[in-house]
């Protein structure tokens, strides 16, 4: 019995090709709805934080940030988003997790300190 690397199955057949075919059409215009594509059609392709240019080739580095950090929120005058690169996006998220995790992201001002430990030390010498 000859081994066939198709183990008698016929693979790629055309039903099988068009029933995937027409899946992703139907995926990429559900896509096409949602809040990146809207937002890719908005605004121009820079990072709104470090300014990085994108290109069609580069484009999957470039993410819809909300910023509400709401994902359910998606008006679509795209008011609640910005397009940021993946490592402005990240960054903003961090500053996110900070804010809920201890109650803020500015540096809190610290009073100076106050002892000195040679204050007494002419004294220890004697």
């Amino acid at each position: 019995m000859a081994n066939t690397p198709d183990n008698g199955k016929a693979n790629n057949s055309p039903s099988n090709y068009e029933k995937v075919r027409a899946e992703q059409l139907e995926y990429n215009s559900k896509r096409a709805k949602g809040y990146r594509e809207q937002a890719l059609k908005l605004f121009p392709w820079i990072c709104g934080r470090c300014t990085r240019e994108f290109d069609r080739p580069g484009l999957s580095e470039l993410t819809v940030h909300h910023v509400d950090h709401n994902h359910d929120n998606n008006p679509t005058d795209g008011s609640n988003w910005e397009l940021l690169c993946i490592y402005c996006h990240d960054e903003e998220h961090s500053k996110h997790e900070n804010l809920v995790r201890y109650g803020s992201t500015t540096e809190r001002k610290r009073a100076p300190a106050t002892h000195n430990p040679f204050a007494n030390l002419k004294d220890m010498m004697k």
